[in-house]
């Protein structure tokens, strides 16, 4: 599976126009100096759909099948069938149900697998063979990594000024594009990937030097449970990501309740690179993504960890991956 090249993040800009919202930075009050991507206000309420509309408008396939925790299967669901193709969604037995019911109600097919998102992933990956359908990863996949990458485009045009910004980091689609934008325009902004602490997938897998699968996790940041890093966002992220952070539970949480205490509606896995921002001082200068809104309203605790699962990592965060470009 070939990787996009920089260019191809202009080419999604292009095709994408008019079909998805150009998302605003909004400041955070009391945190002068850092802004919000907005994608929680995106069609489909996160950054999934410009992934998936980049590669459905690309293609225009008869069958989807796509592998999601939710907001991936959403945004699919949306425009496949607004294209008039027949979408099968693929969910974990952790998925939202929430989700799962919004997937239905656009129209798709909802199978549910046992296991976490690497069996899912794999059963998506067998049903799309088995049907001759088109398979839609919700990361893995060049055209999904070029679209995701407009959301950086969007940063860089409207605050150019930035020097650090922050993503959530789950399969990898939207941190690969963010360094595949950074590529195609020469900024050098500093590009943060945070991920939750007990699912470091692409911080394991670059220090081994080969992609690590990880075991399932329970983090509240249900959006970012992927077990391995993605074969076509591996390699960008290892050419231009400047750090890896991971975060605990208790600190998305606590994200999250001062977004949805400023009238930002985040569902967990969006609050997670404002959670690194805030660790590391909220520095002016900074964008935090907030990648997603799709979630039901809940008190906000950390789930209760399983017996035998890792525990969370103590300590000095262990954040460097190399130096800033």
């Amino acid at each position: 599976m070939n990787g996009p090249a920089p260019s191809e993040v202009w080419a999604a800009a292009e095709r994408l126009a008019g079909r998805v919202r150009r998302t605003p930075l909004l400041p955070l009050d009391g945190f002068p100096g850092l802004l919000l991507k907005a994608e929680h206000l995106q069609h489909g309420g996160s950054f999934k759909t410009r992934g998936a509309a980049n590669a459905l408008l690309a293609r225009r396939p008869g069958r989807v099948v796509a592998g999601s925790s939710g907001n991936h299967g959403l945004a699919v669901a949306a425009l496949g069938g607004a294209l008039g193709a027949g979408v099968t969604v693929v969910m974990a037995a952790g998925a939202e149900e929430t989700k799962e019911r919004a997937v239905r109600a656009r129209g798709a097919t909802v199978v549910r697998v046992a296991g976490g998102v690497a069996e899912r992933d794999r059963h998506a990956r067998a049903l799309a063979e088995r049907t001759r359908a088109f398979l839609l990863p919700s990361s893995d996949h060049a055209l999904v990594v070029a679209g995701q990458g407009t959301v950086a485009l969007e940063v860089f045009e409207d605050a150019p000024g930035a020097h650090t910004l922050y993503l959530p980091t789950g399969g990898g689609g939207l941190l690969a594009g963010a360094c595949l934008a950074a590529l195609a325009t020469g900024r050098r902004v500093r590009i943060v990937g945070v991920e939750p602490r007990d699912a470091r997938r692409y911080f394991h897998s670059l220090a081994a030097g080969r992609p690590v699968e990880l075991p399932p996790s329970r983090t509240v940041a249900d959006g970012l449970r992927a077990q391995r890093p993605g074969r076509v966002p591996l390699p960008l992220v290892g050419r231009r990501v400047d750090a890896l952070v991971g975060v605990t539970d208790e600190e998305i949480v606590e994200a999250l309740r001062l977004l949805r205490e400023r009238g930002v509606a985040a569902e967990p896995s969006g609050a997670i690179a404002l959670a690194d921002a805030l660790a590391a001082g909220a520095p002016a200068g900074s964008v935090a993504v907030v990648s997603g809104g799709n979630a039901p309203a809940r008190p906000l605790t950390p789930p209760a960890r399983r017996a035998g699962a890792p525990e969370q990592e103590s300590g000095p965060r262990p954040t460097q991956v190399k130096e800033a470009t």
